[in-house]
């Protein structure tokens, strides 16, 4: 961690990571490919269901990243009892908390869908896609946990493992449970939930490798301490995750209210395509920076800060090479990317192509915030991480959302992530060139 040449190190990390986020998003993607041969109402209902899958991520990273980065920190100043017993409350409370999101949620699926967005037609298949994922709540968001655990300890190998053999089973299972046994939505809710159960299994077994941090229920021993060192190293993933599922609710209710008289269904399936789409590709560029996550808190805890301030460079540069190829590649193949989840509805093909062409021309200037706000979160000044990471879907997002469709109907919903996305690079900018400048005369003193 303190030795490797800065390029071969993140790469060596970055690659699992990458392949981690990639299939953790495949297990929305998946759905929605199968489920949109079934109708448009019930592609409609699982991007309802989006929605919900973002606040489980948001629990998931919050303790994930929380944990993780004080275990970094801890294994790089040699204390290791702190590390275990911080891996112990950085799991079990979201287990615990899970499972009463799941008793509380489960009564009351009707009122939670048309909570989420959904419209009456699409009530029925989102509380169908909804039930199984409330059931394994628990698991899927702990698992978020254990893979950023030990992606921040340095063993993201395993962790991609646990978590591609969960995408694999889920694959596998959706076209026997959707077609085969003929369940439809519910049975694309209940293949991710057994995939996600398989997954948190491995995961949780990787934990007791030699080379990990373990995991043991002995070790839970809750304190302030240790919920103050969370919220420092996992509230700019909290507030980032928690305005992702406000705007994507948001998002639901702009697309049925600005859609063509009758088209609703249409409209909400479009713009949930394109989220999970423009999710899948991100997934890349944030599974590439967080390699570089374990290299900065190792380095920063062991006062290497020209190390610091090199991974974080490196990382801003590729992945922003990375997401501009991605974006062109999207913007030319927009309506092939769109059909793949349903060919058979013209106004959701035309609503979905101009939503991700939209999204595709200023894509690629998210890396600076992105990267950014993982330095700051990895070296704990939290205040600038947490106002980079509300920027994009809190600050900007949700107040473009309110305006814009206003003046251009739902062309302004369209347009509404790009110009997020622009906003949130301006006041990305002077932050990054700021902290470029104090990691690099920190090193210089420290000579």
């Amino acid at each position: 961690m303190t030795e490797t040449p800065i390029p071969r190190l993140v790469l060596r990390l970055a690659v699992p990571s990458m392949i981690s986020m990639v299939v953790t998003a495949l297990y929305n993607v998946v759905d929605a490919a199968f489920i949109g041969h079934l109708s448009t109402e019930a592609t409609a209902g699982i991007g309802i269901s989006f929605a919900y899958m973002t606040f489980i991520q948001a629990i998931g990273f919050f303790f994930g990243h929380g944990s993780g980065n004080h275990i970094s920190r801890a294994l790089g100043a040699r204390r290791y009892d702190d590390a275990e017993t911080m891996a112990a409350v950085g799991f079990f409370t979201p287990l615990f908390f899970g499972v009463i999101v799941a008793l509380v949620g489960l009564p009351l699926l009707p009122q939670f869908a048309a909570l989420l967005g959904a419209t009456p037609d699409v009530v029925p298949y989102a509380c169908n896609y909804l039930r199984y994922i409330l059931v394994a709540s628990p698991f899927m968001m702990s698992a978020l946990v254990l893979n950023n655990q030990l992606r921040l300890e340095g063993n993201a190998r395993f962790g991609m493992v646990g978590i591609v053999s969960g995408a694999v089973l889920n694959i596998a299972l959706d076209p026997l449970l959707i077609f085969v046994l003929d369940l439809g939505v519910t049975g694309a809710s209940l293949a991710t939930a057994l995939s996600q159960f398989f997954a948190w299994g491995l995961l949780l077994m990787g934990t007791q490798r030699g080379d990990s941090v373990h995991i043991a229920l002995r070790n839970f021993r809750p304190s302030l301490h240790f919920y103050r060192e969370i919220v420092a190293g996992g509230l700019p993933s909290l507030f980032r995750q928690a305005f992702n599922c406000c705007s994507a609710i948001m998002l639901n209710y702009a697309a049925a209210r600005y859609a063509p008289a009758g088209c609703s269904a249409s409209s909400v399936a479009a713009f949930a395509v394109v989220s999970r789409t423009t999710m899948f590709a991100f997934s890349l560029i944030l599974g590439f920076t967080q390699g570089f996550q374990p290299v900065c808190g190792f380095n920063y805890g062991a006062r290497q800060y020209h190390r610091v301030r090199q991974s974080y460079l490196f990382a801003f540069s590729v992945s922003a090479a990375m997401l501009t190829v991605l974006s062109a590649l999207g913007y030319i193949f927009a309506p092939n990317i769109i059909a793949v989840f349903r060919d058979k509805d013209p106004l959701m093909l035309e609503i979905g192509i101009a939503a991700l062409r939209w999204q595709c021309v200023v894509f690629p200037l998210c890396t600076l915030s992105t990267t950014t706000n993982m330095l700051f979160q990895n070296i704990r000044m939290t205040f600038p991480a947490t106002l980079l990471a509300i920027g994009r879907q809190g600050l900007f997002f949700i107040p473009s959302l309110l305006v814009l469709p206003h003046f251009f109907g739902l062309q302004g919903v369209e347009m509404t992530q790009a110009c997020a996305d622009l906003c949130t690079f301006i006041l990305s900018l002077p932050f990054a060139v700021n902290i470029s400048r104090k990691l690099k005369r920190m090193a210089q003193e420290q000579k």
